[in-house]
């Protein structure tokens, strides 16, 4: 094992492939003369070259098309956003081409293209440069959503998401970049739809993913100093989603939070809800909690966006509520 940051797991798992496959190019703002906006592509273009490795206009629209254009003609794009707040002005061509050439063609085109850039909440960065969108892609037939919370996950997972023939969304976190993980030395994949029991428990399951998870790892801590039990499941990839590892962990421990950094309405937490009532019902011994953000769009005060997001605090209150304590 090494100890690397989160942003030279990604820069590995890309190089590592594009050495592999020279149907493999990074095109995004600031991805190859800066080294990436939140240096994710350090040395790459040093590599790879200009071909490979390719600066664009803030043009999202413009870019994302001609990548899937290049996609259904045999090449493997990565796609980076400097924030998927900015793919909204380029998911006409995600939600409406992407996803759904293979199916509108019969199958006479694939198109095996990774978007990845961050996602949800980065400080104080305002309302329009803080949302979290994992759950409108994976609302889409046809497209994949991945969500990493460490360095190994992130790199063991886009390296599978870069050889995967179907259109992924791989997510990250402004605030994840430069955090530290052991990650293993030498090839290794890790499988898109299968979650991980990050710390096994007796009394709660706490499902999470992203950088949210660090929470429920704190609130964790604080309650096994009560003798209260959680396991913790990362999610890892949001769809296809894992149901059978969350079914298992709730038949289990009987209980269920979910941690979720999203607005409450309609989100991945929801999902999961519907699927474990309809599943697990009778192993439940309380009602499903699921913790979310603040219905309103980011706040810019420190104070205001403290309260907004969810923390360890929420979980533990949680934890206890279903407990009955």
């Amino acid at each position: 094992m090494k100890t690397i940051q989160f942003r030279e797991a990604v820069c590995e798992a890309m190089s590592e492939e594009m050495r592999r496959d020279d149907t493999i190019y990074l095109m995004g703002e600031e991805v190859a003369e800066y080294n990436g906006a939140y240096k994710a592509s350090k040395g790459m273009l040093d590599e790879f070259g200009p071909e490979r490795v390719i600066d664009t206009p803030i043009s999202e629209l413009g870019f994302a098309g001609i990548a899937i254009g290049s996609a259904m003609n045999g090449n493997r794009p990565i796609v980076e956003y400097m924030t998927f707040n900015f793919s909204l002005v380029g998911i006409d061509q995600i939600i409406n081409n992407a996803a759904k050439i293979r199916q509108m063609s019969g199958g006479q085109f694939n198109c095996p293209i990774v978007f990845r850039g961050p996602t949800a909440s980065a400080g104080q960065l305002g309302a329009t440069h803080s949302q979290a969108f994992e759950n409108w892609f994976a609302n889409t037939p046809g497209l994949k959503v991945i969500v990493p919370s460490n360095p190994a996950d992130a790199k063991g997972l886009l390296k599978s998401a870069i050889r995967d023939n179907d259109p992924v969304i791989f997510m990250e976190s402004e605030q994840m970049y430069g955090d530290k993980g052991e990650v293993p030395e030498g090839e290794y994949l890790i499988p898109i739809g299968v979650a991980d029991i990050k710390r096994e428990g007796t009394d709660v399951t706490i499902v999470s993913f992203g950088k949210i998870i660090k929470e429920a790892y704190k609130a964790a801590d604080e309650l096994a100093k009560e003798d209260i039990s959680c396991e913790i499941i990362d999610l890892r990839t949001v769809r296809p989603m894992d149901h059978k590892t969350i079914l298992d962990s709730v038949k289990k421990t009987n209980r269920l939070i979910i941690l979720e950094e999203a607005w409450p309405f309609g989100n991945v937490a929801t999902e999961i809800t519907y699927q474990v009532q309809s599943e697990a019902f009778d192993y439940l011994d309380a009602p499903i909690i699921k913790i979310n953000t603040a219905d309103t769009p980011a706040p810019y005060s420190p104070v205001l966006l403290k309260e907004w997001l969810p923390n360890s605090d929420d979980v533990v209150k949680a934890v206890k509520k279903v407990l009955y304590k």
